[in-house]
């Protein structure tokens, strides 16, 4: 039981190496649900390769029914895999019996969507709860739990019940509770879904710091990539149980490939082309007609006047039709659709002056 005796919390780390080791990883996995009675097998996981590494934050996207709570679940062991293996810190999690999977979880911390606190029990009695189930003695919880409220801000709350608090309390005592054990992983289940935005912002501050103060792995799954944009190092994008897109949360952004997460990232950077633009948009070029581009800024071109050195090199003019430009992982990002009055020729060489400075550049059309 030492390792559940109180621990001071250390200053924050480095940000995370990119060879770091993998302290999670999916070889070959698939999770197949048997037939029932009037309908099909399910194939909940197919065939999914990823690695999550140590003190990593990686966020898991998709629509609903993508796959992403049995993924999580098979992490924990609440689903085995039908086929492949779920290692998680060098165990492997479909192998171990029941004993050995209930030791494996004390270090698999676990935030819910809707919280899951008993109503029965205050704050403090809620975060003490799965220390008591391992067996932690009385006189050490106080310890372990205390700087637990103070680190989740919540040490006057201590003695408050689930009802007298909000659902942003709630949802820290939740963070508290599933670091209790000193977890090496944290997964989170739609953790700020159930909240409002303001308050979804404090949670994934609140996360973020616990990641670089704790060095906690953090996977957290979620169908909304303002999430991913706020708290993500690494993404990986599901649809009907496959990880079609991975990589880094600026690279997914900057260039993504796989139409289903060109459609998320478009909700939160303005890529989606516009319903009024889309129904006007032509795919031949007519005299009379502009060139419709979707242009992604990126990197330190970010923020360059890029198209005002096209409009006095090549005299032509761009009219902004719809985008935005922010900061993704802590660089700017900027997405932009604008119409400019070029044939073919003269759409070529812009494109090609736009791609030769790092911008992705995408030909939509044409309109009158």
């Amino acid at each position: 039981m030492n390792a559940l005796v109180p621990q001071p919390f250390g200053a924050p780390v480095p940000s995370i190496d990119p060879q770091a080791r993998a302290i999670i990883s999916f070889d070959g996995v698939s999770k197949i649900f048997p037939a029932r009675s009037g309908s099909a097998e399910v194939r909940a996981v197919d065939n999914i390769d990823l690695k999550v590494p140590e003190g990593a934050i990686v966020g898991v996207i998709g629509r609903s029914g993508a796959g992403k709570s049995t993924l999580i679940r098979l992490i924990n062991g609440l689903e085995l895999p039908t086929s492949g293996k779920v290692n998680v810190d060098g165990l492997d999690i479909g192998s171990l019996d029941e004993r050995a999977l209930r030791q494996a979880r004390r270090s698999i911390g676990m935030i819910f969507q809707h919280f899951n606190l008993l109503s029965s029990r205050t704050a403090f009695d809620n975060i003490a709860l799965p220390l008591e189930i391992a067996g932690v003695a009385r006189r050490d919880i106080a310890g372990i739990v205390n700087p637990l409220l103070d680190m989740v801000g919540l040490a006057d709350k201590r003695d408050r019940y689930p009802a007298e608090l909000s659902g942003g309390q709630k949802q820290r005592v939740g963070i508290a509770r599933a670091l209790a054990t000193k977890p090496k992983v944290l997964l989170s289940d739609e953790a700020t879904s159930a909240l409002d935005p303001e308050t979804t912002g404090q949670i994934l501050a609140l996360l973020k710091q616990i990641n670089a103060e704790l060095n906690l792995t953090i996977l957290f799954i979620t169908h909304e990539m303002s999430v991913v944009k706020k708290l993500a190092d690494r993404v990986a994008v599901m649809e009907g149980g496959r990880i079609v897109e991975q990589g880094s949360t600026y690279e997914i952004f900057a260039n993504p490939h796989h139409e289903t997460t060109k459609r998320f990232v478009g909700e939160v950077t303005g890529g989606n082309v516009p319903d009024w633009l889309s129904a006007k948009l032509q795919p031949d070029y007519q005299p009379g007609r502009s060139a419709v581009i979707r242009i992604a800024f990126t990197g330190a071109d970010a923020d360059e006047p890029v198209l005002s050195r096209l409009t006095r090199a090549y005299n032509v003019d761009f009219n902004i039709m719809h985008g935005q430009i922010e900061y993704v992982a802590d660089h700017p990002f900027g997405t932009l659709i604008a119409s400019v009055a070029a044939g073919p020729e003269l759409l070529a060489k812009l494109i090609h002056e736009l791609t030769s400075t790092r911008n992705n550049v995408e030909h939509l059309g044409y309109v009158a």
